[in-house]
């Protein structure tokens, strides 16, 4: 998720290295083949609404998060908040995974194109984006060969772990911004701070509202790096000190006065919430999974990730063994290269994390303490993920494969040195040169992602889609999808909202908030109402229940809790139980426009 390599080589010439290098046709194309790769992966949802990937909850989050960023810029609205989701209480959305910084600046394709497609869009610029910030940190700073940055930013943007986190989860793979704020953090410049930390305190910002969860990372992983980096240089990390203290604190100084407000509306505002609905420690990752591969790769399949990842979407740890072997020997090979052995001691540290409080091998717990229990209860990494810490690790191997395939360049002269490569001379024998590339290439093979597998999806009703509901929902009043999902699951609610451009309030929702208006400990959605519950476990057993008169009043009260006007049911795999059950509780529905429609306002008043 991070990378804790902005830095310079030691003594490798920095004025040269930190230039500004021309855009030429090869970088062009090497940017064009990241975009074509990227739309690749999301081939199967292109013009294909009845479809989600595999997550499909949280894609559905999402869709509605980019559709409220663009409903917050064209009707002026707080872009922190809202109301047309839990009715009537309401979203902290700044509390909850917003991604502002993509959906206000995605807002015109929201608008032409619909919320489906400004995800997708969201997933290729991610992805590709991230690809090619790394390839321009690498060929600007670290490496001379376009081909070696080429591929290491190819690692960095398209690893399993981000492949696995873009089909569900875009404020983590939305990293094009960590290599820019960590070239400026550790930029070898030292004139220029006051510009350098300008720019890095307004980067941060704009990274909070892409993700904070990845600047969490991405603070542990730089200081990580920092230190290793002064342990094992320390003249140069030494020298290095004050113009970097300098940037830091001029970035504070910018950013902080920008968050203040947002900030406090997130941990104060109304719907905030304290703590996390899930315990983080029980998202670790199995041994095993750092030499096995992905479900989103050529050798992939179902069952095997399953076992050593908590679910499909943090298989971040899934690099191969051929990889691994190779990063070993490159920092064997490197390792004079300070920058070579700081790498290597932030990778170590942050894929040790992953393997959680106790480490489990094959599926099976071995009783050795992990790492992570010393640092468990410490502000901030109490809240973190284990198994997202292997995403600090795919930087890192990208730069050493960078780093070892610029040494394939033939050079000006046999085996002539560089500024700053201490004994490490290029490699300068073609047999050599064809053998390591190849190494490198049958390593990389099976992590060579295939498409992001995708699921069917009911389709938003014509009655609602098409906008027939107005005439029955008053200003004031809401709109209620059946089941009215109020925890983390696949919310109709959301998606129908999110493909209707927010066009009526509703409750329920897939997010996190407060148990209650007294109790601020964190949940899954809103607190559940009983009609909730029974329609969710209708819909899930296909058991029609006897309903009596408590629970007709029951519904009575509960759609007058959430200010209902029409109650809507859509497709269902269990469709004709849920469908009598509502009947029995609200009486008759009639079917409207590829929807069953109650209409509750005689019920509720």
């Amino acid at each position: 998720m991070t990378a804790p390599a902005a830095t310079g080589t030691a003594g490798a010439a920095p004025a040269r290295r930190s230039r500004r290098l021309p855009v030429r046709a090869p970088d062009a194309l090497v940017v064009a083949g990241y975009l074509a790769l990227a739309v690749l992966l999301t081939l199967g949802q292109w013009g294909r609404p009845g479809r989600l990937f595999h997550q499909a909850g949280d894609q559905v989050l999402f869709e509605w998060m980019l559709a409220r960023a663009a409903r917050a810029v064209t009707g002026l609205e707080n872009p922190l908040y809202s109301g047309e989701l839990n009715a009537p209480d309401g979203v902290n959305l700044m509390a909850n995974t917003s991604v502002l910084g993509l959906g206000v600046p995605l807002t015109p394709v929201t608008l032409l194109f619909g919320s489906q497609v400004a995800f997708l869009v969201a997933v290729v610029c991610c992805l590709a984006g991230t690809a090619t910030a790394w390839y321009a940190l690498l060929r600007r700073r670290l490496v001379d060969s376009r081909a070696a940055a080429a591929v290491g930013g190819l690692f960095c943007g398209f690893a399993p772990g981000m492949v696995a986190q873009a089909g569900a989860h875009l404020h983590m793979a939305a990293q094009f911004l960590v290599p820019v704020i960590l070239a400026l953090v550790f930029h070898p410049d030292p004139r220029r701070v006051w510009r350098h930390g300008t720019l890095l305190g307004l980067l941060v910002a704009y990274q909070v509202f892409l993700g904070e969860e990845v600047l969490v990372f991405l603070v542990l992983a730089a200081g990580t790096f920092a230190l290793a980096y002064a342990v094992v240089d320390r003249e140069s990390a030494r020298r290095r000190a004050p113009a970097l203290l300098g940037r830091l604190a001029v970035g504070v100084a910018v950013a902080l006065p920008l968050l203040a407000y947002p900030l406090w509306f997130q941990f104060f505002g109304p719907g905030h919430y304290r703590g996390m609905p899930f315990h983080a420690y029980g998202y670790q990752l199995d041994a095993a999974s750092f030499t096995a591969s992905a479900r989103q790769t050529v050798l992939g399949d179902d069952h095997l990730p399953g076992l050593l990842a908590p679910n499909p979407t943090e298989e971040n740890s899934f690099f191969g063994p051929g990889l691994l072997v190779l990063a070993v020997v490159i920092v064997i090979w490197l390792w004079r290269r300070p920058l070579v052995r700081a790498l290597a001691a932030c990778g170590l540290l942050f894929a040790l994390l992953s393997l959680g409080e106790q480490v489990r091998l094959d599926g099976t717990s071995t009783g050795i303490p992990g790492p992570y229990r010393l640092v468990a209860e410490l502000p901030l990494l109490d809240h973190a993920v284990p198994a997202r810490f292997p995403l600090v690790c795919v930087p890192v191997l990208g730069i050493l494969l960078a780093l070892s395939l610029d040494r394939l360049r033939p050079a000006a002269g046999a085996d002539r040195l560089r500024p700053g490569d201490g004994a490490e001379a290029r490699v300068g024998a073609v047999p050599v040169r064809l053998l390591w590339g190849g190494a490198v290439a049958a390593a990389l093979l099976p992590l060579i992602p295939t498409p992001i597998r995708t699921v069917p999806a009911w389709p938003v009703p014509a009655f609602v889609a098409e906008g027939g509901w107005r005439a029955h929902v008053p200003p004031g009043r809401t709109l209620v999808p059946v089941p009215p999902v109020t925890g983390a699951g696949l919310s109709p609610a959301m998606l129908w909202s999110a493909r209707t451009g927010l066009a009526f309030p509703a409750p329920g929702g897939y997010f996190i908030g407060p148990r209650g208006a007294d109790d601020p400990a964190a949940r899954w959605g809103a607190p559940d109402r009983p009609t909730a519950e029974l329609l969710r476990r209708v819909a899930e057993t296909g058991e029609v229940p006897v309903v009596t008169d408590e629970h007709r009043r029951q519904a009575v009260e509960d759609l007058r809790h959430w200010r209902a006007a029409l109650v809507v049911q859509g497709g269902l795999h269990h469709g004709d139980p849920v469908r009598r059950t509502l009947d029995a509780l609200l009486g008759p529905g009639r079917e409207v426009a590829g929807a069953h429609v109650w209409d509750v306002r005689p019920l509720v008043g």
